[in-house]
């Protein structure tokens, strides 16, 4: 399993910031409120990005060597794309709160504070859990073996005729 890479970071934080400015740009056309996030959503976020860090620890110390416990490899691969999937639901969550909160600056008139604190809470939350599923991520990863790369480690082959 290849790492989360900038790449899709990016994609997910352009996606949600394209996202979130269109959809305040179309509630403001119809003439109704802007969409501000529920005062959970930050809360859940950053609770997630906890979750996911202290299923990812056990995983690193089995692989250290530092627990006893043997770990199932199949609960392993689950934890590693779970921290990939909060780490690309974090960018997409920062892109998309990011994308409200640069509508609401580009307006002439000044925004609630109320608003504001909730798009700002859930844009600080959002980037944690990016920081949580990523350092996740990196905890459930094996470490190289020094033998891997030795020249006589391959196979022996079946003998030819």
């Amino acid at each position: 399993m290849r790492r989360t890479g900038a790449g899709i970071l990016t994609v997910a934080v352009v996606a949600g910031l394209v996202i979130g400015f269109l959809l305040d740009t179309v509630l403001t056309a119809m003439g109704r409120p802007t969409f501000a996030p529920a005062a959970s959503l930050p809360t859940i976020l950053a609770l997630l990005g906890v979750v996911v860090v202290a299923l990812a620890i056990p995983i690193h110390r089995a692989t250290r060597g530092r627990s006893p416990r043997r770990i199932d490899p199949f609960r392993a691969v689950r934890i590693a794309m779970l921290a990939r999937a909060s780490s690309i639901l974090g960018a997409a969550a920062a892109g998309f709160a990011g994308g409200l909160l640069a509508f609401l600056l580009s307006r002439p008139v000044v925004p609630s504070v109320g608003s504001m604190g909730s798009i700002i809470a859930t844009l600080v939350c959002a980037v944690i859990l990016v920081v949580a599923g990523l350092v996740a991520e990196q905890l459930c990863t094996l470490r190289k073996d020094d033998d891997d790369d030795a020249p006589g480690n391959t196979p022996a082959g079946p003998v030819g005729i």
